[in-house]
């Protein structure tokens, strides 16, 4: 079975004030535990924010690193997850079922690819 590779993109500088509250955290809950019922789910994590990271860019023979935040960047990745599903119809249907589950002024975007095998 193909494996495929979901990137959670996020706005980080326009992220929601406020909490979604617990309404949003039973139903992500809820959805993690039947992906991984469901034997799809292999790794999942979110990310701490661009501010504690570093980019390391390789260019002309020469390493260089940026310290974060990211300003420049429009949208970073915010978490992601590798799943195991039978197509990429599948696994886009499990991105989007994430993705209904945030408030709808949320602006969440999720990148799905496969990883070569």
């Amino acid at each position: 079975m193909p494996r495929f590779l979901t990137m959670i993109r996020i706005e980080e500088q326009n992220l929601p004030k406020e909490a979604a509250g617990p309404e949003f955290d039973e139903r992500m809950g809820a959805l993690f535990e039947e992906i991984t019922k469901a034997g799809v789910m292999l790794d999942t994590a979110g990310l701490t924010p661009t501010a504690d990271g570093t980019r390391v860019h390789w260019s002309t023979g020469k390493i260089s690193y940026t310290d974060g935040p990211f300003t420049e960047t429009k949208e970073v990745i915010g978490g992601y997850s590798i799943i195991q599903a039978k197509d990429k119809a599948e696994a886009l249907e499990w991105a989007k079922r994430f993705l209904e589950i945030h408030p709808a002024e949320w602006n969440v975007t999720a990148e799905v690819r496969q990883i070569e095998e």
